[in-house]
């Protein structure tokens, strides 16, 4: 079946969507150091300040999953990308420690509030080709990670606000106004009729296979975040802060590789070997980055940002395939919830390791950690293979 004009908008409004889910989150990273300096945090208000949206991706996104039910997705993604794109804005006001971190909360909460409603779109946009537009929206997200390392510093946002991370962090819910403003007025308004049935919004827990799918997609990002938070700190005390930019750049880069090699490779990478094989990888590379003198760490960057995204990329697709019609945003609240508290905790422990020690090192170590529950966690998942919803032959 071919594709439409329509389809074909509705594949960019999911891709900038994506973009929109990470886009004023990732544009702290790199200016960490900028930050730390002004407002005096520490590294576990650091690791907080990268993590605070995560941890509100756990527990806001149940309140997701109501607001669909309740106005639905147009209603609640105009609310979400709201809240993202003026909060995210509102970030270095003043600046001060408490403004930085109200606004990143009610910001985080914007994108909790927004996340649950993209594996509905998806469904309802595309019901036979829940593999593609999966596809395409996470790469947004992985767009929208990658976009501020490598525009905020030394070249693009940053010079263009006369080095004033405040305005740097403004700048980028820009993009997040205009194009969540034409993403809600495209989606379903959610009306009913007096007939219709009352949609449902508290996840079933008792569902095994979604707490699964949660955990392993925590570890993995448990990772990712966790070293977009400590890899400038780390590299500006070992003496190699012109790295800060190249290093985040090509991990967050190298993300984008993942979908290509999936198309090309999709039995081994999205089978239980890949997961596996992923999870090996995040601990030789997380190893490596802190073992790895000089440039080296640029490598093991680019390895592990690929790693971390495989996971990511196939996992996505398992709640429009898996949920029942109308449940899709139930079944993504409940992963999301599990996934993203593992992610923010991780970084957390991490943080507090660093400041307790001083050595940077024990930073990476829950990382590795996870990397290696995560093979652990994978054994018994079951993964469809089909592109369509009900073609699994099992349900959650």
């Amino acid at each position: 079946m071919r594709l439409t004009r329509a389809d074909w908008v509705r594949l960019l409004l999911l891709w900038l969507g994506g973009i929109n889910l990470r886009l004023t989150m990732l544009a702290v990273p790199p200016l960490i150091p900028l930050i730390h300096r002004d407002l005096h945090l520490d590294e576990k208000a650091v690791g907080v300040l990268v993590s605070l949206p995560v941890l509100l991706l756990a527990t806001a996104s149940v309140a997701g999953s109501l607001l669909i039910a309740k106005i639905g997705l147009r209603g609640a993604l105009a609310v979400g990308f709201g809240l993202i794109a003026v909060f995210g804005a509102l970030r270095g006001f003043g600046p001060s420690t408490p403004m930085i971190f109200t606004a990143t909360f009610l910001m985080g909460v914007g994108v909790a509030l927004s996340q649950p409603a993209f594996p509905s779109l998806v469904r309802e946009w595309f019901p036979r080709r829940i593999a593609v537009a999966t596809a395409v929206y996470s790469n947004g997200i992985l767009i929208g990670e990658t976009l501020p390392t490598v525009l905020t510093t030394p070249v693009g946002v940053l010079p263009l606000a006369h080095g004033d991370w405040r305005w740097a962090l403004a700048t980028w819910s820009l993009l997040v106004l205009v194009s969540g403003a034409g993403i809600a007025i495209a989606a379903q308004a959610g009306r009913r009729d007096a007939k219709s049935v009352r949609p449902r919004w508290w996840p079933n827990w008792r569902e095994g296979q979604a707490v699964r799918i949660g955990l392993v997609m925590g570890m993995a990002s448990a990772v990712y975040f966790g070293t977009n938070a400590f890899i400038p700190d780390f590299l500006d005390q070992t003496g190699r802060h012109e790295l800060i930019t190249p290093t985040l750049a090509v991990f967050n880069g190298s993300q984008l590789l993942t979908a290509p090699a999936v198309a090309i490779w999709s039995r081994l990478l999205t089978g239980r070997a890949g997961f596996i094989g992923s999870s090996a990888v995040m601990v030789v590379a997380q190893l490596g980055i802190v073992l790895t003198p000089g440039v080296g760490v640029i490598f093991w960057a680019f390895v592990l940002g690929f790693a971390a995204a495989l996971a990511f990329i196939v996992v996505l697709t398992l709640p429009p395939r898996l949920a029942a019609a109308g449940d899709v945003h139930r079944m993504s609240a409940a992963i999301f919830t599990v996934q993203y508290t593992v992610a923010f905790a991780v970084p957390l422990v991490a943080g507090a390791l660093w400041d307790a020690t001083g050595v940077a090192v024990l930073a990476f170590v829950p990382g590795v950690a996870a990397a290696a529950v995560m093979a652990w966690l994978t054994l018994p998942l079951r993964i469809p293979s089909a592109d369509r919803p009900g073609d699994s032959g099992a349900r959650p």
